[in-house]
Order: structure tokens, then sequence, then C-alpha cells
């Protein structure tokens, strides 16, 4: 059962390039991605110092040392430790798309990553390949093609349309992903921190898409990195997801923007919350009729509640504002243990892992639709493939609807009516689609909802201190209501 613990990462060892070119190319890179590496918003080794960087592979997608002024495109897989010695924190392994011109042009200034003054690139510019629109546009192409280049392989789903000749444009403001959009056609996601096993963006849209589930865009292509020689060194032959192309559903909204519009503007969103549920139960229903499914009992389902509790002990010990409700918050968990000792069983399934408003698109035909299948980047990979409870993704999306309602400038009794009757809604939304109601399982859903407002507690306080109080407001709800 997977849960909402602290990254306990055990990722599979990756082979390392040990080609001589290998070992040049990665010299003269280390110090410009050493320095470049720790500001890009999905660099994951935010405050812990990057002590080395190991090559993966190198892959030429366009020659990048010959002559000429054109752009050549280099695929890189880098491992970065942190730390020293004694750090214990496991590697991170990143994908890296780089430009290398003998000139940068300035439009692509902020791109720039460095000039290494040795190696095969010696006095050539080295930038972020995705922000040169050729470049971009490159990797359509390929994506067009099945096939292998090096330690890369181009996959495509049987039928799928692809355009050749869209005009790429990277989107901004992503955290642990890069995204480009080609035309109004297709959007590529491009994982950057990356590990041995099939990504659940992958996976789970084309298990969705073979049964038939129209609730979430169908991977048009993919591609991945595989190491065939590694086997014989022993090491992990599982291939590594790169990235998905998959349509781009213009002209549609996000839930988080359509319901912060709803606060602003004080307008019924009960509708589209139900709507939004059904959606959920779709995609919960579908993902349980392609994948296995299995049910837990009472010694996992204690195990379970014994994990909550120990988690709630150690974000109390880093946030002072959380001990008060530890009693209260503690019985929600005691209640699902006793749920427990009564018989009560919980089925686990494969799920969206990551479930918010922010998540999920109103397209333009007013249905919606799911996205962002990855879970929670930070997690292991084994983790965000373990099956969990409905529920899970059930409490997200309800604290979404708190999130919300707790924004500047739309906080207040509207608010909180606003987000209860949304919660409503969307629980009663998912009853109508799937035959199980949320609210009959209240043991489940609460100690759900307390542990994802638990994890809440801790990030605001580490990384947004002045979102605390969002996450704080449901901690009080459900100590209360625990009593």
């Amino acid at each position: 059962m997977t849960d909402s613990s602290s990254p306990r990462t055990v990722h599979a060892r990756l082979p390392q390039l040990s080609a001589p070119h290998g070992s040049a190319l990665l010299r003269s890179l280390t110090g410009p991605l050493a320095r470049w590496l720790p500001r890009q918003r999905w660099f994951a080794g935010k405050g812990r110092p990057l002590s080395s960087l190991t090559l993966v592979s190198a892959t030429e997608l366009l020659p990048c040392s010959g002559v000429g002024q054109g752009p050549g495109l280099l695929h890189l897989l880098v491992r970065a430790r942190h730390g020293g010695a004694r750090d214990t924190t496991p590697d991170d392994c990143y994908q890296l798309l780089l430009g290398v011109r003998p000139v940068l042009p300035p439009t692509l200034s902020p791109a720039f990553v460095g000039r290494p003054n040795e190696g095969p690139l010696r006095g050539r510019v080295v930038y972020e390949a995705l922000h040169d629109t050729r470049l971009a546009a490159l990797m359509l192409e390929r994506l067009r093609a099945p096939g292998r280049h090096g330690t890369l392989s181009f996959g495509r789903a049987p039928g799928a349309t692809i355009p050749s000749g869209l005009t790429a444009r990277m989107l901004t403001g992503e955290q642990s992903n890069s995204s480009v959009v080609y035309g109004e056609a297709h959007i590529l996601k491009l994982f950057r921190r990356v590990s041995p096993g099939v990504n659940p963006d992958l996976e789970l849209p084309l298990a969705l898409a073979a049964a038939g589930c129209a609730r979430v865009p169908a991977p048009a292509a993919w591609f991945e990195a595989s190491f065939p020689g590694a086997a014989l060194l022993g090491q992990p032959t599982e291939p590594l997801t790169l990235g998905v192309l998959a349509p781009y559903l213009a002209g549609s909204a996000d839930g988080w923007q359509l319901a912060l519009a709803s606060l602003t503007q004080r307008t019924d969103f009960t509708g589209a919350a139900r709507a939004l549920g059904r959606a959920t139960a779709e995609v919960h229903t579908a993902l349980a009729a392609a994948l296995p499914t299995a049910t837990l009992g009472r010694p996992e389902l204690e195990e379970a509640a014994a994990g909550m509790a120990e988690r709630l002990a150690e974000a109390a010990a880093a946030v002072p504002a959380l001990r008060p409700y530890q009693a209260g918050l503690r019985r929600t968990y005691q209640a699902l243990v006793d749920f427990a000792a009564r018989g009560g069983e919980c089925r686990v399934q494969r799920l969206h892992g990551d479930l918010h408003l922010g998540q999920v698109l109103r397209t333009a035909g007013g249905g919606w639709s799911l996205i962002d299948f990855e879970g929670e980047p930070a997690r292991p990979l084994t983790d965000r493939r373990r099956p969990g409870p409905p529920v899970r993704d059930i409490a997200g999306m309800l604290r979404s609807f708190d999130y919300a309602a707790c924004q500047q400038g739309t906080g207040g009794s509207w608010a909180e009516s606003w987000s209860r009757a949304n919660r409503a809604a969307y629980c009663r939304g998912y009853a109508e689609a799937s035959g199980l109601d949320p609210m009959d399982q209240l043991a489940l859903l609460r100690a759900h909802e307390t542990e994802k407002a638990v994890y809440e507690v801790l990030y605001e306080a580490r990384h947004r201190p002045h979102w605390l109080h969002v996450p704080m407001t449901a901690i009080r709800r459900l100590a209360a209501t625990a009593d």
C-alpha cells in the first residue's frame, strides 16, 4: 500500500558511460552543469550541495562538433550526487537536452548553460535545447519515426496521427518536468528526474486508452533509454521512460483556475464539481478493470494507520504549530484501526496518485479530462506504481477545494461554504458513477485526508511558510471531527 511518507528513494543502479570520449565530455561540462542545474525549477536537490556528476549516457541526435553555424543536439543522462562522503541521500538521475552552437543568438541567451574550454565541445556554446524551436521541432520528427538511436528508443501508438512541421513552443512555470506544445495538436512532456521503470504517466494512459476510457488523453508516442549491454554486468535492463507525446487539449482550462474564478465571481461550481467526481470515478473504474487490484484486511490497515501516526509524530516534531492537534488527529487514525477490527476491508488499485484541481482540464466541449498521471515526482517510482485505495485520490481533490477557498481575497464564510458544497458535490458525482459513496467510507476517507493535510503542513512549513494557514485550517477541522 502506497502511503504519503517521506521519500525512501532506493534507485536502481544505472550504468556509467566508460568510453574515453564520454569522460572527456563530462569533464568539459561538469563546471557549467554544476552551476546551471541547481538553478532549474525541476532540480530536486535544492539546499543540498552538488558534490559530483557522473555521465550515464550521451547520444548525439544532431552532430555537435562539426563545422557550420547550425545547432547540434546532445541528449544526456547525468547522475548527480549530493553532499559529502557521509551523506546517504541517494543519487538523482537527470535527463538533459543540450543544444550546441558556435555562437548563441541573442534570443536564446536565457537558455545559456556554458562554454566548455576543453573536450569535444571546446569553444562552442551549450544551452537548453528546448528553448530552440528548431531543436524542439527535431524531437517531434524523431517521435514520428519509431526506432532506436544509441541508447534511445522511440515508440509510437498504432494508428496515432502526428502531423509534421508543427511550430514548437516551450511552456514555462513547471516544477518537475518540461513541456513543449506543437501547434495546437500535441504536447511533449519531458521527464527530468528519471529512474529505471515505466513512468505511470505513460503506463496508465496507455492502459486507459486500451480500455476505451476517453477521460484521459491517449499517448501518441514516447521515448525511453535502455542499456542492452548492462545485462552483461549484472545491471538493470528495465528502460527509463524519458518523454510522452500526447494530444494537446486546446481551448481547455484547468480546474484550479476555474475554481478560483468561481470564488472570485461568487458563482456556483457544484455542477462542475459533481461532473468532476463522475469523471474521477470513471477513470478509477477503468483502471480497476484494466490492471490488477487487491484487498487490504486488518493487518494491512493497522500497519497503514501505524505508519500515518508515525509520520504525524515526525511532522509535529518539525512543525510546532501541529503539536496541539496531535491527539485529535491520532484519533482519526485509531478510527481506521477500529474499522479494520470490525472486519472492514479496503480495495487497492492503480491511482492517479497526485489528484488535485490543477491536474484536471475542462475541455472546450465542457467535459473533464484527467492529466499528469506521474504521481508525486519526489517519491520513488516503485512507490508511485504501487496500488492504493481510491479514497487517496478523492482526499487529494477534497483538499484542493479547501486550498482554492483559502486563496488570498477569496476567504471568509462564503468561501468556506463554497468548499463544503463542492466537496459534497464531488463525492455525490463519484458515487453516481461508481456506485461507491466515499462518504460511506468515512474512516478511510478521513484518515487519508488527515494524512494529506499533515503532509501539506510539513511541505508548506519548509517551502511556503506564508501558506501554512491553509492546511492548518484543515488540521483544526479534522482534529475536532475526531473528538
